[in-house]
């Protein structure tokens, strides 16, 4: 009975928690809305670790040696269900808004690296507040992913941005760098937030509400490193071995992620060619100009015609900077964004195999009485268990991913032919405009030559 009492309570306080979209929990000012997509880096990039702490080892397998910490369908939040039920049938309705900010730099005697303002807003009961304000650095972003993995192996956890710098820039990052990275930063954490069951996550909710100081100390509670080094080389153990009969829809699933991620690739890599040869069309257009304004100062016959065309010329690339300052804000980094998730997809599709495996390989001992059979069948009926609530998350979360794969995509796709038809008709009217000025001078010219 206390059980109900506490799970009515939930469901009442879950339902008077979650406001109308766009306001405050006070009934004030509406939420921001933050874009997160990413300029393009207009520089040659090179791999480089921030700083030394980035290389923390993470134990991506801890929840497949326990039973208990595997529960990638149940949102830890007493109102979780409520919420998720609110986001299935009115996504608009949000409580969670996340603003990634201020960029900023920190220079100490060993390292250089920026840290960017988080400010979260709510109206979640689970909050001790309905506003906070962190700074977080990189890797704090990748500790946060490396939990999110080790509780949910196998959801689809949304990619952080790479970790690189511009060619000549390692004392000083560059300013474009810096935005590039920032927006991504904002998307990823928006993209959990947006998730039914990772946005409940308790380490998600630390990473978005504790000081400097508690991150850290969080940061070394759990497993200790030779703990994580045992469960990571039992997860390479169980990948080595690998599946014997994985299941039919997984098959398909993983033939589907290799198409998709040569084409994603393919279609990135041309794009960006595309971007950077445009760029250097755009530089040549800039120098084509001026030239007509030059030689008109020599042709007095032509002053009119060569200052028309040099006129035109500058309106164009007008008009093309606009169109590749589009390409770059809005296509350029979606297709990016997901090939960065064609690798999450397979590395969730690993992580699932791992689990199989692992049940495979007790099976397997249970056959051939390796070992213990009564230890040996305990172990086998959790291991089921476990692989069916993974099969089980993977499902779900796949359907989701791919709706809002193709809702992206065909998003961009359709602001970019956008782009295009407003840019090739702002240049055809102006060369038309061209034409029907030097037509009019024709005209006039053959007036005046009659007697």
């Amino acid at each position: 009975m206390e059980g109900e009492r506490r799970a009515s309570q939930a469901r009442s306080s879950g339902l008077s928690a979650g406001g109308a979209e766009g306001e405050s929990p006070g009934g004030g000012a509406p939420f921001p809305r933050s874009s997160g997509s990413s300029a393009l880096l207009q520089a040659e990039v090179l791999d480089l670790d921030e700083d030394e702490d980035d290389l923390e080892v993470f134990s991506k397998d801890a929840s497949l040696m326990d039973m208990n910490s595997f529960s990638p369908m149940m949102p830890t939040s007493p109102l979780s269900m409520i919420n998720q039920i609110k986001f299935e049938d009115d996504p608009d309705l949000k409580d969670l808004f996340i603003t990634v900010d201020e960029p900023e730099s920190h220079v100490t005697t060993i390292e250089t690296f920026i840290t960017y303002r988080i400010i979260t807003k709510t109206s979640r009961g689970e909050f001790d507040s309905s506003e906070f304000e962190v700074r977080r650095r990189y890797q704090d972003f990748l500790w946060l992913k490396g939990k999110l993995e080790e509780a949910h192996p196998t959801l689809i956890i949304p990619p952080l941005p790479e970790k690189f710098i511009v060619k000549g820039m390692v004392e000083r990052f560059n300013d474009d760098f810096i935005e590039t990275r920032r927006k991504a930063l904002h998307k990823f954490l928006n993209r959990i937030a947006d998730h039914p069951t990772l946005t409940f996550n308790e380490d998600f909710k630390v990473f978005l509400t504790a000081q400097a100081w508690e991150l850290s100390s969080h940061k070394k509670q759990g497993p200790g490193l030779l703990s994580r080094m045992g469960q990571t080389v039992r997860a390479v153990a169980s990948s080595m071995r690998g599946v014997k009969n994985r299941p039919e829809e997984f098959m398909e699933m993983n033939n589907f992620i290799e198409i998709f991620s040569q084409k994603i690739n393919l279609i990135d890599k041309i794009s960006q060619r595309i971007y950077k040869e445009e760029r250097e069309y755009l530089d040549e257009m800039k120098e084509y100009g001026p030239i007509y304004i030059l030689w008109s100062a020599s042709e007095e016959d032509l002053v009119d015609t060569l200052k028309d065309v040099a006129s035109c010329i500058d309106k164009c690339c007008k008009a093309t900077e606009k169109r590749i300052s589009g390409l770059s804000e809005a296509l350029l980094p979606v297709v990016h964004e997901y090939v960065l998730y064609s690798e999450m997809l397979m590395g969730v599709m690993k992580r699932r195999d791992q689990i199989q495996a692992e049940l495979d390989s007790k099976v397997e001992a249970l056959t051939y009485k390796k070992a213990d059979t009564d230890l040996l069948t305990e172990e086998i009926g959790k291991l089921e268990d476990k692989v069916e609530c993974a099969n089980n998350a993977l499902k779900a979360d796949w359907e989701r991913w791919k709706q809002n794969m193709q809702n992206d995509i065909k998003s961009a796709f359709t602001d970019m032919a956008e782009e295009n038809i407003h840019y090739y008709e702002q240049c055809l009217a102006t060369w038309e405009s061209l034409l029907m000025s030097q037509t009019d001078l024709h005209l006039e010219e053959a007036s005046e030559e009659k007697p």
